[in-house]
This record gives C-alpha cells, sequence and structure tokens, in this order.
C-alpha cells in the first residue's frame, strides 16, 4: 500500500513538471528550459542529502551516472515533445513506453503478482492507452517527427527509471545526486557546443525551475515506492501521469478531453484500487 502511494505522489509530480516543462519549452529552445530544470533539481536533491542520506558506492554511482545520461535525453525529448503538441496525445503516448520497459524488466527479473495485481496491471496499462485517446472527430493530430520524439522520450524516461531502481536500496539518495549530477553536466555541454542555435530568447525561468522541482520531486516518490515495492506495479502507476498532464492542459490551455480520455481516467481509478490490494 505504501508503495503505490509512493507511486501515486510520483504520478501526480511527473505530470506537473511535465506539463510545466512543456509551456517553457514553447517560449525558448527547449536546452534553455533544461539548462534551468535540472540544475534545480539537483539542487532540491542536495537538500535532501542531510535528511535522507546517502552512500556512495561503487554500485549507486555507476547507477546514477547511466541514469543521469538517461535523464538528460528524456527531459531535452520529453519537453521538445510537449512544447510540439498536443499535450493530452503526446504525453499519454510516452507513458505508454515508459510504463512497457519497466514492466518487462520487472518479470524478467521474476516477480510475480496476486490475483487483484493480475488483473489490476493490464487494466492499468489499458488506462494509459485511453487517457491518449485524442483522435477522434476535431482533434489535434501529432506529426510523424512528434511522435517519433514521443517515443524517444518514453523509452528514455524507462531506462532512467530502470537504472534508478537496479541502484543499491541502502544508497540513500545517492543515485538521485549522481544522476542529476551528470543530466546538469550534460546538458550545460550540450547547450555549450550548440550556444549559436538555442535563439536570444530567455527561459522561462520560473516555470523551468518548477518542473525541475517536481521532476526531482517525482524521482524520489519512485524510487522509494521501487524499494518497497514491485517494478511491474510501480512503473505502471507512476505511468499514469498523462492524467495530471491533460487535467492541466485542459484547465489552462482549453485543450479538448475526450470521452475515450475520460473512460481512461475512471479505468485508471478501477486499476489503482485492484493494484491496492496486492
Amino acid at each position: 500500500m505504501i508503495a503505490l502511494l509512493l507511486a501515486l505522489g510520483s504520478s501526480l509530480a511527473y505530470g506537473c513538471a511535465d506539463f510545466l516543462g512543456g509551456l517553457g519549452s514553447r517560449e525558448a529552445h527547449v536546452l534553455r528550459t533544461v539548462m534551468v530544470a535540472a540544475p534545480a533539481s539537483l539542487a532540491v536533491e542536495l537538500l535532501l542529502w542531510p535528511v535522507l542520506g546517502a552512500s556512495f558506492s561503487t554500485s549507486a554511482v555507476i547507477w546514477g551516472a547511466v541514469s543521469g545520461v538517461a535523464s538528460a535525453a528524456a527531459f531535452a525529448l520529453l519537453y521538445r515533445t510537449l512544447a510540439i503538441g498536443p499535450m493530452n496525445v503526446l504525453s499519454p503516448v510516452t507513458a505508454l513506453v515508459s510504463a512497457a520497459l519497466p514492466v518487462s524488466v520487472g518479470l524478467l527479473q521474476g516477480e510475480h503478482l496476486a490475483l487483484a495485481g493480475l488483473l489490476g496491471l493490464p487494466l492499468a496499462l489499458v488506462a494509459v492507452v485511453l487517457v491518449s485517446a485524442g483522435h477522434g472527430a476535431g482533434a489535434a493530430r501529432p506529426s510523424r517527427s512528434a511522435l517519433l520524439l514521443a517515443l524517444g522520450a518514453g523509452a528514455a524516461i524507462a531506462l532512467q527509471l530502470i537504472f534508478l531502481q537496479q541502484a543499491p536500496s541502502d544508497s540513500g539518495v545517492a543515485p538521485l545526486i549522481i544522476g542529476r549530477t551528470v543530466s546538469s553536466a550534460v546538458t550545460l555541454t550540450a547547450a555549450g557546443l550548440l550556444r549559436r542555435r538555442l535563439g536570444a530568447e530567455k527561459p522561462a525561468y520560473a516555470m523551468s525551475a518548477g518542473a525541475g522541482v517536481l521532476d526531482s520531486v517525482a524521482n524520489l516518490l519512485f524510487l522509494l515506492a521501487a524499494r518497497s515495492g514491485d517494478l511491474t506495479v510501480v512503473a505502471v502507476i507512476t505511468a499514469l501521469y498523462p492524467a495530471g498532464t491533460v487535467l492541466l492542459a485542459r484547465g489552462v490551455l482549453a485543450e479538448r478531453i475526450h470521452r475515450g480520455q475520460l473512460v481512461g481516467l475512471g479505468t485508471a481509478a478501477v486499476a489503482v484500487s485492484l493494484l491496492a490490494l496486492t
């Protein structure tokens, strides 16, 4: 139950972070947004260090570092994807990919589910698909390039989560600190190499920093959830984050929520209830 609640909190934080990051990337080049978001995320994890502790073992450093590389790719690909839009279609596409890969890894590692979990897990995956049902009449259709970016973002997110889950359970926030240090370094290096292509626009500092802070909170909650529960369940619940993005896009940007998406939100509630019984 604790793992489920932590995963739900992670999902909510990811959804809000993605919305802010997508909006920020409409104001300036995506790298300018990530240049603010990644260091802001690192600052939060450094503040948590004295509270939650950190053990920088070789394994924690290695898994944290590779998660940081995946995180840098996820930041850039996801925020660019959401900047192109429509958010209410592309965000769930990334979520489906980001759920499927960790679930596969969890099953290969020998995780087993009770009957309620066996029913709730596929239902949750169906919910992710339904939430993405934005192709009805009058719905905005994403371009092929936007869909490819969304698939790439989902894969990068999945790898980041898988790598974090592999870190030792007694390492505290060390993997997160190392990961964000690496992702910040990668981002700043890329921005330096591409500085002539970034344009003169200033990033939306508040939105970009807010996205980084929320992403850091989401990563922490996911890590705690994965340490106290099964990756197969935690990854799918976390992947429901598009619900938050879709609702914010509806309220702030007036993007339409279609009937299929509403059904998906209801299906998600049922799936979460079943998974809570496992």
